[in-house]
């Protein structure tokens, strides 16, 4: 009995507690995707494709334990040296003729964006795919200021064609199907709705290349920061991110803070561990390392590169003894992919930049343990996350320990106090575990805890307690 009403109070703490409005919404979406069915197979049959995939991109490793470790401790070396190693990138980029910007907030970053685009007289930006600008809202930023902001990743094209944020850290599209697509290819761009696959994408990739020789400004993400030799790398399967930042004459990076890595060296290990976990591939398309502008006597690439370090709450997290861990996070969309709760009510519901597992630990400390706790307790608990994680990131301990915070902040409410309150009492007290039959126990505890069930099969309780049955079996 004690075990389960601990259950019910940590779930009802989670989902019917000072509800915010953020949780009100994800409650409401949820509900719905779990229960279309359709949604649930195209995710679940694009999600077999990478999983049939990554246990043999797995085999590249001769002892994948190990690498996961060295890989931890490498982030760990990263993050724990990160003020040194952000000066040391400055410095090494900024010889080579680059420009860096400091962020403290997504507001810094996009003014600093919108100022270099009317510097620049910028009609037109063209974009490859990038979480940290889907963080800080540029696409929202840029149109309200008059500049047309393209999606050049296949994937966010195809979301923006759709009015949609991505879906997936690694796959914007994946709860689409090649119908869906072409769908919405014929609604939008006028194209046969009967188009294969290979068809939409010539579609998309011939819309695009005029995009690359228009745009005066190309805006991508990083993969990495390298603080050793001043350069970011960036790493794709289409080469539509070296074509964003060597086509336009002035090419912005926008990264968060926690993408360092103190060595070139280091993407030896991380580049294929990215491409592994994530798609399955030994090593990703198109890998490249970008040191700064244009260098005399070259003849490729922008004659202006800014790299701008974003902050934006993860100083927070940085701060933090037990929740730094997160920022060792390469971005690569694994425990997304094994979450059972991710599977079944998809990105769009989480109403976030950065949905799963990993997203569920940040968000509440990028954005506000009080608005967004509830996403921790959007978890099973069961460890999968944790198991995938390339780099031994304690997720699902982590989501624990965003719960233990919120309470500990004052923000449990009252009918879960009580059901702690109750637990308390009746497990330290022998007589009332005891106290009547299994279905008077469940019949109580479903009527106390009615939220539990809406969503739920009634709690059901065995005949007898342990204590019970033990002194059956010993006649003590």
């Amino acid at each position: 009995m004690g075990l389960s009403l601990l259950t019910a109070s940590s779930t009802i703490a989670g989902y019917q507690n000072i509800m915010s409005q953020s949780s009100e919404i994800f409650l409401a979406k949820s509900t719905i995707k779990a229960a279309d069915l359709e949604h649930r197979r195209t995710i679940n049959f694009n999600m077999a494709r990478y999983n049939s995939a990554v246990p043999k991109g797995k085999e590249q490793f001769a002892n994948l334990e190990l690498a996961r470790q060295r890989a931890k401790n490498l982030k760990w070396r990263a993050i724990e040296t990160l003020d040194k190693q952000l000066e040391d990138f400055e410095l090494n980029f900024t010889r080579r003729g680059g420009k860096v910007l400091w962020a403290e907030n997504g507001e810094q970053a996009t003014e600093a964006i919108l100022q270099i685009c009317k510097e620049k007289n910028c009609k037109m930006l063209v974009k490859s795919k990038s979480m940290v600008t889907e963080e800080i809202h540029l696409n929202k930023a840029l149109e309200k200021n008059g500049i047309e902001s393209v999606e050049t990743d296949l994937g966010e094209y195809i979301q923006q064609l759709d009015n949609e944020p991505p879906y997936h850290i690694v796959t914007p599209a994946m709860h689409k199907s090649k119908e869906d697509v072409a769908r919405l290819f014929a609604n939008k761009l006028g194209t046969d709705p009967k188009l294969t696959a290979q068809e939409l994408t010539g579609v998309a990739r011939h819309i695009l290349r005029e995009k690359y020789v228009q745009a005066e400004v190309g805006v991508t993400g990083a993969n990495f920061i390298i603080s050793e030799i001043g350069a970011v790398a960036v790493t794709e399967n289409e080469g539509n991110a070296r074509l964003s930042c060597a086509f336009p004459k002035t090419h912005i990076v926008v990264v968060g803070i926690e993408k360092m890595l103190t060595s070139l060296t280091d993407l030896a290990l991380f580049w294929p561990m990215l491409s592994t976990f994530g798609t399955g591939q030994k090593i990703t398309v198109y890998s490249s390392i970008l040191s700064g502008p244009r260098q005399p006597g070259e003849t490729d690439g922008p004659e202006e590169m800014i790299v701008i370090l974003l902050d934006n709450g993860r100083t927070n997290i940085l701060k933090s003894p037990k929740q730094r861990e997160s920022l060792y996070c390469i971005r690569c969309g694994a425990c997304l992919n094994a979450c059972p709760v991710y599977k079944n009510i998809g990105g769009h519901a989480y109403g976030v930049t950065y949905s799963g597992p990993i997203g569920s630990v940040i968000t509440p400390h990028l954005q506000g343990l009080q608005e967004y706790k509830h996403l921790s307790y959007a978890s099973s608990l069961c460890g999968n996350c944790t198991e995938v994680c390339p780099v031994h990131i304690n997720i699902h301990e982590l989501l624990l320990e965003n719960r233990k915070e919120s309470v500990s902040a004052g923000m449990a409410p009252v009918s879960e106090k009580m059901a702690w309150k109750m637990w308390r009492l009746a497990s330290l007290n022998r007589r009332l575990m005891n106290m009547g039959n299994g279905n008077m126990k469940s019949k109580v505890v479903n009527g106390l805890f009615k939220q539990w069930s809406r969503h739920r099969a009634d709690l059901s309780f065995s005949p007898k307690t342990f204590n019970e049955m033990w002194k059956d079996q010993y006649k003590k």
